[in-house]
C-alpha cells in the first residue's frame, strides 16, 4: 500500500549513527554483586550483558561520538546542521541543556539546540518534534539524538534494576523529502506512573548535595509488574491507533522497532499485535535498556536489513507514564 501523499514535504531519515561504550557488565558480573544468576536474568529479561560508560565521561560524550559516526558513514557536513534535539533523562548537568554542550564539543556556534525528557519515550517525542520543524520548511538539517548514561543512577546491588539498564547513544538526521519520511505519530503521557518508575532526587522537590550521594532517592526505582502491564497495553494500543489512522494493517508494516525495555515486553507486544515472525527488531540481548537510545541504536545495528521504501513502526513506553508510536517510510 502506498500511503505517501503527493506534493507533501516530509522529514526523511537520511543518515543514522550510534555509539556504545566499550565496558561491559555481564550477568556473571552481577552474580557477584547480588542474589541473581545468568539463567534467571535471561529468562526474565532476555539480557546477557549491557554497556557501561567510563566514569570520566558523560552523556554528551556518547552523543558526540554517535554524531561523528553518522557524519563519517554518510558523508554529511556538520556545518549544515540547523538544530540538535536531544532526548535524555541523564543530562550532563541541570543546565545548560546537554544539546548545548554537544554543539560546543562539535564546534557548532549557530545552531538551535535543546533537550527533551520523556524518559524511554524520549526519542519518539524528539523525532516528532524534529519532523515538525522540517515539515515547516524552516529547518533542513535536524539531528535527533537519543542518549542516556543511566548506569549512573542504577543501584548496583538492586537486582530489579541492575539487570536491565545500560548506556548508549543513537542519532538520526532528518532532511526534507517529497518522496517520503515521517508519516504519523501517536504520543501520550499522564502522571499515573510517577510512583512506579522514577528517580526522585536531583530536582527541586528532593535536591541532592554531594554529601547525600548515598541516599536511596538518587537511584532509579521501578515497580516491575506495574510497568510491564502498562507497557504492553500502551505500546500495543499506540501502534493500533497509528495503523488505524493510516488505513494500515500489521501486514503492511515491514519492521517494528520497539523500545528495548525487556524481551518479555517486546514479545508480548508482538503477540498482542500479531506481528509476523521476523519483523520485530531487537538488540536488547547485548545492550540492555539504554532508555532514549534504544530505538535509534536498534535501527543502527539492523540498518542493513532495511530497504528503501520500507514502512517502519516505532513504539515506546517510559516513566511518566509516557508512551507512543511513530510511523515512517525508510528513505536511505
Amino acid at each position: 500500500m502506498n500511503t505517501t501523499l503527493p506534493n507533501k514535504l516530509y522529514a526523511a531519515i537520511t543518515a543514522i549513527g550510534g555509539y556504545i561504550p566499550q565496558n561491559k557488565r555481564t550477568n556473571s558480573d552481577l552474580e557477584k554483586l547480588c542474589d541473581t544468576n545468568d539463567e534467571w536474568i535471561i529468562k526474565r529479561t532476555g539480557i546477557k550483558e549491557r554497556r557501561i560508560l567510563e566514569e570520566e565521561l558523560a552523556t554528551s560524550d556518547m552523543a558526540v561520538r554517535a554524531i561523528q559516526d553518522l557524519v563519517a558513514k554518510y558523508g554529511k557536513d556538520l556545518a549544515e546542521i540547523d538544530a540538535i534535539l536531544v532526548a535524555t533523562s541523564t543530562p550532563d548537568m541541570p543546565m545548560p541543556a546537554t544539546a548545548n554542550i554537544i554543539a560546543e564539543k562539535l564546534g557548532l556556534t549557530n545552531v538551535w539546540a535543546f533537550d527533551i525528557n520523556a524518559a524511554c519515550s524520549g526519542f519518539l517525542y524528539a523525532l516528532d518534534m524534529g519532523a515538525s520543524l522540517v515539515e515547516t520548511g524552516r529547518y533542513k538539517n535536524v539531528l535527533i539524538v537519543g542518549a542516556d548514561n543511566i548506569s549512573t543512577y542504577v543501584d548496583i546491588h538492586d537486582r530489579s534494576t541492575n539487570i536491565l539498564f545500560g548506556d548508549g547513544a543513537g542519532v538520526v538526521l532528518l532532511q526534507p523529502s517529497t518522496e517520503g519520511g515521517v508519516m504519523d505519530a501517536y504520543l501520550r503521557s499522564n502522571g499515573d506512573g510517577r510512583a512506579f518508575l522514577n528517580i526522585e532526587a536531583g530536582g527541586t522537590q528532593y535536591p541532592i548535595s554531594l554529601s547525600d550521594q548515598d541516599t536511596q532517592k538518587r537511584y532509579l526505582r521501578q515497580d516491575g509488574k506495574t510497568v510491564f502491564k502498562q507497557a504492553v497495553q500502551s505500546m500495543s494500543d499506540a501502534c493500533t491507533q497509528v495503523m488505524q489512522r493510516n488505513n494500515l494493517t500489521v501486514e503492511d508494516i515491514n519492521w517494528v522497532v520497539p523500545h528495548q525495555a525487556n524481551q518479555r515486553i517486546i514479545d508480548a507486544v508482538g503477540r498482542s499485535l500479531n506481528i509476523p515472525e521476523g519483523r520485530t527488531l531487537s538488540n536488547i540481548e547485548y545492550l540492555g535498556n539504554t532508555i532514549a537510545a534504544t530505538i535509534p541504536l536498534c535501527i543502527w545495528e539492523n540498518v542493513k536489513q532495511m530497504k528503501t521504501g520500507d514502512l517502519v513502526m516505532l513504539t515506546a513506553f517510559g516513566a511518566g507514564f509516557s508512551w507512543g508510536a511513530s510511523l515512517f517510510r525508510w528513505m536511505i
